[in-house]
């Protein structure tokens, strides 16, 4: 921080400095008319001198954006003539220019990342793709100031070395139009007159051309690929969606509610993993497992003694139970009714524009302008030894079960295994939880996997931390998993596992593989920022595409999906990643949106942290659910939300407030005065907002008041 300020400091000195001595009239057409005698003399009598001033003065002038740049590159023609002044201008302009870079970078990069956040993130994208071509065009159209230009670079991350040649050779054309200009001084009348509107078009066609050219060559890798393919003349659909999970129907349904023909294709279960086998099953099945929970703390609630008998099995039952309540909702019929053709069958991709479907009644080939590939992904099962002679469990098989294992092993502490732990700890299984990483929840703060870990702990999960599995055995007819911890060799015993370290998407199976469609180096479809893959009219959503796993980030990228794919020859919309929640349903639940402290220290990114402990909250009180936090980081001074994490009761719910806040840029002093109902959970969002407040009240004002108010007081 000193050394930002005593640079700037010694930049606004030699500004002020210009311009209260008057040093700007030096730098006047006149002026160099005037003395253009005296400086050839100068010259001729310290040739090399006279470069190393004129050089230093060029650097400082650009340096500090000073103006005069045209008059000095004038000058370089006419002290130098047109080739020695051309290198040397065009060295000293660059210099210049890269320094002012530099300074603007070191001043006031930190505080602009820290006030746009992931819209300074979006933008550096976007230069780190076309930064060089971009730079390119403005260096050789005069109708931008050439110092705004490099103020306005400085605060991207474009790379220095970058900046530096790009603006060489973009200037140079510019540079000697007025080196050469510069050699005839006594005919200039003034410097507008130097750039003809003929030579300003050439130039900023000139400019153009490196976009248009790697338009050009776009269109020809596009003509690349589809060039083995052949068009058909006309397409039974305007759609073709694979997948019928939230992904899937989100993008037929809107393909259908702006009327066009669209196909859908589902080859097991309307819904996905999302009904069947992932958030509707695991959310009733948590249900039950939080009652049960309840009753074993009925001294907390003022009733003496609870009990409850189940089985199991009914348990499960009811999980179906729910499914087959929610199904309506991404049914057949309800899509047919909404105007979706809905095939029960194997899809595969046949060319850009067919998909085979494969039904009980045959084969059928459709014809389609644009695909949409929406297949989800399944649970990853790693290549552990042994692991193929144990009847594992996954999140997709899990739901079968009709009988509760008396030891159940977990492999994975992440959001899927840590839920189910619980669950099953709560129905009176022995849960052990086997995790790579110091603690569950690793893309959360320490402070909320703590959170989290204690109940789980409290509730006789046994948390097998920094453990390694290796090797699945079966020992005197007991299944054992061999793990390495600490590099010791552990054995544990269990009766059954459930694999849940992850899940892989679905990219083969469907013709993607035989088409060429490019995969990411995470082994999902590889998408652009409008969701379309190397094919430009195939596009993909959802898991399959990452890189967020949530059934509403798919239906989110289903919007961007299914426009782009209906319209994108007329206009293409970027997905919007800026504000993407989530949340786990542990007890206690944990939402997130934004950064957390891990993130943004990952990141560089500058923040301060407020925190309101729930356990003071009337509701939670009253409730027997006062523990949690709601964890605020803000920008340094300022009341713009950067991320939120709420652990704490309904959690999931809490944190739309705050999504809805960082989406329409609405901060922390607009939430305060806002009306919460008391006595709600939500008021834990107002209070947290009432942190920050009260740690950036004006204490110097208040200072004052409290004189006022003692002076009143006589």
């Amino acid at each position: 921080m000193k050394t930002r300020i005593l640079l700037l400091l010694a930049i606004a000195t030699s500004i002020a400095a210009f311009f209260i001595f008057d040093l700007g009239q030096y730098l006047t057409l006149e002026a160099l008319e005037s003395q253009q005698a005296a400086i050839e003399s100068y010259r001729r009598a310290h040739p090399g001198l006279t470069a190393v001033i004129y050089t230093l003065v060029y650097i400082a002038v650009t340096a500090l954006s000073l103006p005069g740049a045209a008059v000095l590159t004038l000058a370089g023609g006419a002290i130098f003539g047109l080739l020695w002044g051309t290198v040397v201008v065009s060295f000293a302009s660059s210099i210049g220019a890269t320094l002012a870079f530099l300074a603007t970078r070191f001043l006031f990069r930190d505080a602009v990342e820290a006030r746009l956040g992931d819209r300074l993130q979006a933008i550096d994208e976007g230069i780190n793709r076309d930064g060089p071509f971009y730079l390119f065009t403005l260096r050789l159209v005069p109708l931008f100031p050439f110092f705004m230009i490099n103020l306005a670079m400085g605060l991207t991350a474009l790379r220095i070395w970058t900046f530096y040649w790009v603006s060489q050779v973009g200037m140079l054309a510019g540079t000697i139009v007025y080196v050469n200009a510069g050699t005839q001084l006594a005919k200039i009348d003034s410097l507008s007159g130097i750039l003809s509107p003929a030579l300003l078009g050439s130039f900023v066609l000139l400019g153009l051309f490196p976009l248009l050219a790697k338009k050009v060559v776009e269109g020809v890798k596009v003509m690349k690929v589809y060039q083995k393919w052949q068009r058909p003349k006309r397409f039974d659909n305007n759609l073709v969606v694979i997948g019928a999970g939230s992904g899937g129907l989100v993008t037929a349904y809107i393909a259908a509610a702006v009327k066009a023909k669209v196909t859908l294709i589902e080859k097991h279960k309307m819904g996905g993993d999302c009904l069947n086998t992932g958030c509707v099953p695991s959310k009733a099945l948590i249900r039950s497992a939080k009652w049960l929970s309840h009753l074993q703390r009925s001294k907390e609630f003022g009733i003496k003694q609870a009990s409850a008998d189940f089985d199991f099995a009914d348990i499960m039952e009811r999980v179906q139970s729910v499914i087959k309540t929610v199904e309506p909702h991404d049914s057949i019929k309800r899509y047919t009714e909404l105007g979706v053709d809905v095939i029960e069958g194997e899809a595969k991709i046949i060319s850009p524009w067919e998909v085979q479907v494969k039904t009980a009644e045959g084969i059928q080939i459709l014809t389609t302008r644009s695909i949409v590939i929406a297949a989800g992904a399944r649970p990853f099962v790693p290549p552990i030894s042994g692991i193929e002679t144990i009847d594992y469990l996954t999140s997709d098989t899990v739901w079968n079960l009709r009988i509760l294992p008396r030891r159940l092993l977990i492999l994975g502490g992440g959001p899927i295994g840590s839920e189910l732990a619980q669950c099953f700890a709560r129905f009176g299984s022995q849960v052990i939880v086997v995790e790579m990483a110091p603690r569950l929840l690793v893309r959360e703060d320490s402070d909320v996997s703590e959170a989290v870990m204690a109940h789980f702990k409290q509730e006789g999960a046994d948390l097998r931390l920094e453990h390694t599995a290796k090797a699945f055995i079966v020992e005197n007819g007991e299944k054992i998993l061999v793990a390495e911890h600490q590099g010791k060799q552990v054995k544990i015993p269990f009766d059954q596992v459930l694999v849940a370290i992850g899940r892989a998407a679905n990219v083969e199976g469907y013709g993607a593989e035989e088409l060429g469609i490019a995969l990411s180096p995470r082994k999902t479809i590889a998408t652009d920022a409008f969701q379309a893959t190397n094919y430009p009219n195939i596009y993909a959503c959802g898991d399959v595409a990452g890189p967020y796993q949530f059934t509403h980030t798919a239906a989110h990228q289903a919007w961007y999906a299914a426009v782009n794919a209906l319209f994108g020859q007329f206009k293409k919309f970027r997905t919007d990643y800026s504000v993407i929640p989530w949340s786990t349903f542990t007890d206690p639940e944990v939402a997130r949106v934004g950064l957390n402290e891990q993130d943004a220290k990952e990141r560089g990114v500058r923040y301060e942290v407020v925190t309101y402990g729930i356990d003071d909250l009337d509701r939670a009180i009253a409730d027997g659910e006062a523990h949690g936090f709601v964890k605020v980081l803000t920008q340094p001074g300022k009341d713009k939300i950067l991320g939120v994490t709420i652990v704490g009761e309904h959690a999931g719910d809490l944190i739309a407030e705050f999504v809805l806040a960082m989406k329409h840029g609405i901060g922390l002093n607009k939430m305060l005065g806002t009306i919460h109902i008391y006595p709600t959970l939500a008021e834990a969002n107002k209070y947290a907002a009432g942190v920050w407040k009260r740690t950036h009240a004006p204490q110097g004002l208040l200072r004052w008041l409290e004189r006022l108010h003692a002076w009143r007081r006589g």
